[in-house]
């Protein structure tokens, strides 16, 4: 175990360590060694240059010693303080190595006392009034996975609903009747099938999940259905995992449940000997890493037979290849699953974009929040239902229904079901307007910061982007330090790794989407004139926090929604209730 010496002297080879008085272990090796300590907080932390200096060890001790614990090492005769530690440095957080001096952890661990209650509650009703102000009036977000609900969205998320349960699951001895496990669901029991006719409207479905409470849970239920589906003729024996998967790697803008390390973990065989996951990933284009080589498919897909292939990406500025990987699989993986994680473009799905159910998923996955106009939650939608009861296909949804409840959810939250539902009706409403300006602005965006000498990502020849997502270079290590800078300017934006970088840490490139701000009535020439302001900073060092106050404040009325005029008196009762 890594020790730190804690008192005075240097651990060496062969030195005895105790607790107490009890002999429990040996000093293997140790020494002296100078470390830097840094100035500020996570990677916008630097180092000091004068080093300081430890000392440190590892020893081999009794087994039911602890991290944390103390010890006693004997030097020269005298017991001098140490302490075990779980690590000396950490190299996970690239371009460096950090040492981990034992104080650190130390006040890592400490506690804080909640003082008193009532002033504390007072601060938070304060600061959450500032923080609303701020990041809806005088800030221009462009993060691309956040999306701000119409008012009467969020009026309907606090109403009554987000009190109560509403469990409920097909029972086949009722031919198959969903049975609620409460009573007082009726209205309830309306909002979720009329939610579903919407989603079923807008994908062009027939069959939508809507319980599943965000898009991480979408795919891990849909993942259990499928482990579920896959042992379905041999329910005694052990169930076993997916033998094969392929998807965007998380470095390549691959979503984050998709990976070993997220929703997908428990669900993928690993090999017993290396205990690597059985999960391949797409190769990209050489000359664009962010566009799926899909002639280099055809060989992987061939000699894996993947049971699960999983399309779509958390930096998506390309179509997927549906057509093109579902022909591979009918060809070289005949039922293997295609599915689409459409987190990022769900509130794109249509001909301005692409329609995967019609192009040959066999099912799409994704969060409702991001270009999707409604509350924080998920959904699952196929066509399962062209196919007759008994079909494989029919089954796979079965098991996604029972995965779902009591799979994932008990409680579905069933307040933002009902802020979801108006959101759905909004969609459907405006989505042709929304959906072609929201693309239209993301390509005019991305021109500009070109225009303005910024390295935009991407293929020049479709202005960079397909979707609403704008992808921008800064250089290696200096994504972080540049999003804060833009916050400072009230630019709200996202620091992400490229392809060619190993992790967040490192991040050169700043993720951004155009969808909320086009929603509050943003078009091309404000889109122009925010990339001059970006240059402005990055390039020169401006100041552009009171422009940018100055550019956000015409788009303060959200567009493509209905106005509280629309709907009469309705929305002034439902405040009323609140009271």
């Amino acid at each position: 175990m890594p020790i730190a010496v804690t008192g005075k002297g240097i651990a060496r080879e062969g030195y005895k360590i105790f607790v107490n008085d009890r002999h429990v272990g040996h000093v293997t090796s140790g020494t002296m060694v100078p470390y830097l300590t840094g100035e500020g907080q996570g990677l916008l932390g630097a180092f000091k240059e004068e080093p300081k200096r430890r000392a440190l060890a590892l020893g081999l001790i009794d087994s039911t010693i602890r991290d944390g614990d103390r010890l006693e090492i004997e030097i020269r005769k005298k017991r001098v303080a140490a302490r075990v530690v779980p690590y000396h440095m950490r190299s996970d957080a690239p371009p460096f190595v950090r040492s981990i001096p034992h104080d650190e952890l130390e006040q890592a661990r400490e506690g804080k006392s909640a003082g008193d209650i009532l002033p504390a509650a007072k601060t938070l009703v304060s600061k959450a009034l500032n923080n609303h102000a701020w990041r809806q009036q005088e800030c221009i977000n462009l993060i691309p996975s956040e999306m701000s609900q119409s008012m009467i969205a969020r009026m309907l998320s606090i109403s009554d609903p987000v009190n109560r349960y509403a469990e409920h699951k097909d029972i086949k001895a009722f031919s198959g009747k969903d049975i609620f496990y409460y009573q007082g669901t009726e209205f309830i029991q309306d909002i979720e099938d009329r939610l579903n006719r919407e989603f079923m409207s807008f994908f062009g479905c027939s069959a939508v999940e809507s319980r599943v409470i965000s898009g991480q849970m979408a795919n891990t239920a849909l993942f259990s259905a499928l482990v579920d589906y896959v042992n379905r003729t041999d329910r005694k024996s052990e169930q076993r995992r997916l033998s094969g998967v392929m998807n965007n790697h998380i470095i390549r803008g691959g979503h984050l449940s998709a990976q070993p390390m997220g929703a997908l973990r428990d669900f993928v065989a690993r090999d017993p000997k290396t205990e690597k996951p059985a999960v391949i990933n797409f190769p990209v284009l050489a000359d664009n890493p962010y566009k799926m080589d899909v002639a280099a498919c055809e060989a992987l897909i061939k000699e894996n037979q993947p049971e699960l292939v999983i399309l779509g990406k958390s930096m998506i500025i390309h179509k997927e290849p549906v057509a093109e990987i579902r022909k591979l699989v009918d060809e070289f993986a005949p039922g293997c699953v295609v599915m689409y994680d459409m987190a990022h473009v769900l509130g794109l799905y249509g001909p301005h974009f692409q329609e995967p159910l019609k192009e040959g998923a066999h099912v799409i996955t994704g969060s409702t929040h991001k270009t999707f106009f409604g509350t924080q939650r998920g959904v699952i939608a196929g066509n399962f239902l062209d196919h007759p009861q008994g079909s494989n296909e029919y089954e796979l949804w079965e098991a996604v229904r029972r995965r779902t409840f009591p799979g994932s959810v008990s409680n579905h939250h069933l307040g933002t079901m009902t802020g979801l539902l108006f959101a759905a009706y909004e969609m459907n409403q405006f989505k042709e307007d929304y959906q072609s300006q929201t693309i239209a602005n993301a390509k005019a965006f991305a021109r500009a910061l070109k225009d303005q000498g910024l390295d935009v990502a991407g293929d020049p020849g479709i202005s960079f982007t397909e979707t609403h997502q704008v992808i921008l270079n800064v250089g290696y290590g200096k994504g972080a330090k540049i999003a804060q800078d833009m916050e400072a300017g009230n630019i709200i934006v996202n620091y992400q790794a490229t392809p060619e970088e190993e992790g967040f840490t490192a991040s050169g490139a700043l993720r951004m989407g155009v969808s909320e701000m086009t929603r509050f009535g943003m078009k091309e020439k404000d889109f122009q004139a925010l990339a001059e302001l970006m240059a402005d900073n990055i390039l020169k060092g401006t100041d552009i926090k009171d422009e940018v106050k100055k550019l956000r404040r015409p788009f303060m009325d959200m567009q493509y929604c209905f106005t509280p005029e629309q709907m009469g008196t309705a929305v002034e009762d439902l405040a009323r209730g609140f009271v």
